[in-house]
């Protein structure tokens, strides 16, 4: 199940080489997620922005037709903007698209949700519910304790210890959840596996192996319930035909509702830690 996104066509690039790479579709700017492009080159470089500069990753990519922009808010906090050059393409010319789409840049920099840092006091929804991270030192194990999650440790490991205790969260409510939706259609699930994909909440191998954004966990239940439903359905349609969605219904009931929130809110989950 792929993440949206948006995206903004703009007129074909000047080079002629440029025109030939992007066809008569042109250039565009885009804040989707671009899947599995081949990155073989990488800079970093600085764009200026309403007097300010913003850290700009420049990437390479023997697939991409165009020149694309994307603010990503699964990016590096230090690297939220992304250029990427096709083939043929130079920095200067990316650079000088960049600078064209600067005012469009900044309007989506201001359109991220806020970062929400694993530091001690800051508060995160766990599955619809409220936590507050709590640095309690020693030795104790990370712990929920009502409305807190307690961490123990020295304080430098304390992301990485919160980090942790979330993702155990979400790997034993997404494979409860997979199993218990698998089994009212009298499907197997392999395995579940839990990865941070930049372009998907959660995908299906032919094999019966489910995989999922571990990011899941801070979104409502039935959001989390209505992706799991997306992928276990695949067991049965490996495709998103009309017999798909009647299943995905069956085992959720309301199909719009989730959809509708995380095309809203997907972002939120991608701000953590």
């Amino acid at each position: 199940m792929r993440r949206g996104g948006r995206r903004i066509a703009q007129p074909a690039a000047k080079t002629e080489k440029s025109r030939r790479l992007a066809g008569h579709a042109g250039s565009a700017v885009s804040s989707r997620v671009r899947l599995r492009s081949e990155s073989v080159e990488s800079a970093a470089t600085v764009l200026e922005i309403d007097g300010r500069n913003v850290p700009l990753a420049v990437r390479r990519s023997r697939r991409a037709r165009r020149l694309y922009l994307r603010v990503d808010p699964s990016a590096p906090a230090d690297l939220p903007v992304e250029l990427i050059l096709p083939r043929g393409v130079g920095l200067a010319e990316g650079l000088r698209f960049a600078r064209d789409k600067s005012h469009w840049v900044a309007r989506r920099l201001a359109a991220l949700p806020p970062l929400v840092p694993f530091a001690d006091g800051s508060t995160f929804d766990l599955h619809g519910e409220a936590l507050v991270i709590r640095h309690v030192g020693g030795s104790a194990s990370t712990h929920r304790d009502g409305p807190l999650l307690k961490v123990g440790g020295a304080p430098e490991h304390l992301p990485r210890r919160v980090r942790d205790w979330i993702k155990a969260q979400a790997r034993d409510t997404l494979t409860r959840r997979s199993r218990e939706l698998a089994e009212k259609i009298n499907r197997q699930v392999r395995a579940v596996r839990l990865g941070d994909p930049r372009s998907r909440w959660g995908s299906c191998s032919p094999d019966g192996r489910l995989a999922y954004s571990w990011r899941l966990i801070f979104a409502p239940p039935f959001v989390l319930d209505y992706v799991v439903a997306h992928e276990v359905a695949h067991l049965v349609h490996l495709n998103h035909g009309a017999r798909f969605w009647r299943l995905v219904a069956t085992l959720v009931g309301d199909i719009d509702g989730p959809r509708a929130w995380l095309n809203r809110h997907g972002p939120r989950l991608l701000r953590h830690g």
